[in-house]
């Protein structure tokens, strides 16, 4: 059973989110403040924090930012009211790996949490696993049955980014700064190249699709579990 860490000080809020969790089969374990989450963290394993931004004491971005400096990798949901983009940079910046705003949405919680789950699955073990389709992040290379394809590197961390989170777009902007870095002199055509070519490479591959999304940028669409 997987074991949550809610990190919340509205009482009425903190024990709606364990309610939520209980009947998905989670263990909630509650938390209303940072320094609680601390103490809870050196006791037991944790699979998975949600955290409020505004808590007493030890807010959610500072919480953050010391169990990353510490080295913690667990994945960190952050749920607030704030909901300007300077607010969500932050955290994100701080290392939490998902951001929701409130009120809550029962159901889009549940979904960030699953994404988050399978997400840290392929963190952990370095690979994509896609019916037939197995990608292998140390190797760079794609396998299907018999067939094996080692892809230039950046051709093999852009679909890797892609399938790491199927359904999700990014823009051309994201995609150059995560795969190509702030500081690079290409322009987002270079994406564009990239892009066709992984569509060129795995055109007959039934598993996925890459997928354009016009005015916004690029998503993969998974076919199979």
């Amino acid at each position: 059973m997987f074991q949550f860490l809610v990190v919340e000080d509205n009482q009425n809020t903190r024990k709606l989110m364990s309610a939520v969790l209980k009947r998905q089969g989670y263990h909630p374990v509650l938390a209303c403040d940072g320094q609680e989450a601390l103490d809870i963290l050196e006791k037991q394993h944790v699979d998975l924090m949600i955290v409020d931004v505004m808590l007493p004491g030890i807010d959610g971005f500072t919480l953050t930012q010391q169990l990353r400096d510490c080295g913690y990798s667990l994945p960190i949901l952050m749920v607030t009211a704030k909901q300007l983009p300077q607010d969500k940079r932050q955290g994100f910046l701080v290392g939490t790996d998902d951001y929701m705003t409130k009120p809550v949405d029962e159901e889009e919680m549940l979904l960030r949490i699953k994404a988050l789950l399978r997400r840290a699955k392929i963190v952990s073990e370095h690979k994509i696993v896609l019916g037939d389709v197995v990608l292998e992040y140390d190797i760079l290379t794609v396998r299907r049955g018999k067939e094996s394809l080692t892809l230039p590197p950046k051709e093999f961390y852009l679909l890797y980014k892609l399938l790491s989170y199927p359904d999700r777009i990014f823009t051309r902007n994201e995609l150059m700064s995560e795969i190509w870095g702030l500081e690079t002199n290409s322009t987002d055509h270079t994406v564009n190249v990239h892009i066709n070519r992984l569509r060129n490479r795995f055109d007959e591959y039934p598993e996925f699709d890459i997928l354009t999304i016009r005015g916004l940028g690029y998503k993969a669409v998974k076919h199979v579990d």
